[in-house]
């Protein structure tokens, strides 16, 4: 297991205004302050961070780095982040008529080991990116609360009701290979891990859990025809993707995601949280948008409830947070502490008459 002394607090305190991105790092450095952040209140989450079992946070303002601490280039398993990190691919196979999101899975010519019936069949593709096919079948990847939650085959008509369901997840994936006769794992290398400049995934891609992996299919051949795919992702990289959405799906001049894919799977269509305003979108939590605007306040997606990516339009703000769930001794880190987290976070923030 990582020790503390490579999860150091980086001193952002100490460093000037700002700082160039080294050779080895794609991210330019500010102050707190230069943020609009409280520099002792985001020490202070330090602190909390290192008692709590964090292993990594990393926090960018309009793409820049101006809070990290622990390990941000140690590769983790994503675990359900893996969701929307498929939704570029999607929004990019859509904008290339690659696939119809109104195609049913008859139309596709979808079943699996327990045959699908001629309702489930009506499910569209674009009920499975929103979790609300209504099929519950058994998938890979599947938790044992999962699988003792999933609803009853029959229970509900597609796109009558959300679930979230990794079948839905995984047949997406195997729809998005079809149709591009590529794997996933190619596809995200060629068309968004390289032109985002990742530095530690390399689609190094197998079919065991490898720890040496960056990604691999998990294919429970007694429950369906479908593996769940996983990847392995540092913050550092996840801190680029979480800004390219940022960016609304430009990088460097190349519209890398649709802008209004970016628009589209960020809208609220399962209200899961009213008090709260959390909703699903298609493969991303979004929180409900204010009155008279498109754009949500955030969109973003967990892993085992601990691990995080969050976007914040209204902050310029992108959120990474990682934990080492994958050491057989496990993390002491649980998901309350990232509640805790997240509202330090936003409780740093400066109101905007004292930012500099």
């Amino acid at each position: 297991m990582l020790r503390r002394r490579e999860l150091c607090l980086v001193p952002l305190l100490a460093l000037p205004s700002s700082r160039a991105a080294s050779s080895s790092d794609a991210f330019e450095r500010i102050t707190p302050e230069a943020a609009g952040y409280d520099a002792a209140k985001l020490q202070a989450l330090a602190g909390f961070l290192e008692r709590s079992g964090s292993e990594s946070l990393l926090l960018l303002h309009q793409g820049r780095v101006f809070f990290e601490w622990g390990d941000i280039r140690r590769r983790r398993l994503v675990h359900s982040i893996r969701k929307c990190l498929l939704s570029s691919l999607v929004g990019r196979a859509v904008a290339r008529g690659q696939i119809d999101l109104q195609a049913t899975l008859e139309q596709l010519g979808i079943d699996d080991l327990q045959p699908l019936s001629p309702a489930e069949k009506q499910a569209r593709l674009l009920d499975l990116l929103a979790s609300r096919s209504g099929v519950y079948h058994p998938a890979a990847a599947e938790s044992p609360a999962m699988e003792a939650a999933r609803p009853a085959r029959g229970s509900a008509a597609p796109g009558s009701r959300y679930y979230y369901n990794n079948w839905d997840f995984n047949l997406v994936g195997a729809l998005l290979e079809k149709a591009s006769g590529r794997s996933l794992y190619e596809s995200f290398l060629d068309e968004l891990a390289r032109p985002l400049g990742m530095r530690d995934y390399q689609g190094r891609i197998g079919r065991q859990r490898d720890a040496e992996l960056d990604g691999y299919y998990q294919l429970e051949a007694e429950k369906s025809r479908y593996p769940a795919y996983h990847f392995r992702l540092s913050a550092h990289d996840l801190a680029l993707y979480g800004q390219l959405w940022l960016q609304r799906g430009r990088w460097q001049g190349r519209e890398l995601v649709p802008a209004d894919w970016v628009t589209r799977s960020t809208q609220p269509i399962s209200l899961l949280e009213p008090e709260w305003g959390h909703a699903y979108g298609l493969l991303w939590d979004v929180l409900v948008p204010e009155a008279g605007s498109v754009h949500p306040p955030s969109f973003f997606h967990t892993g085992v409830d601990v691990h995080m990516l969050g976007v914040y339009p209204q902050h310029g703000l992108v959120l990474v947070h990682r934990v080492d769930t994958e050491s057989e001794a496990g993390s002491r880190f649980q998901p309350l502490d990232l509640v805790r987290v997240i509202r330090q976070v936003h409780g740093a923030r400066r109101p905007a008459d004292a930012r500099a």
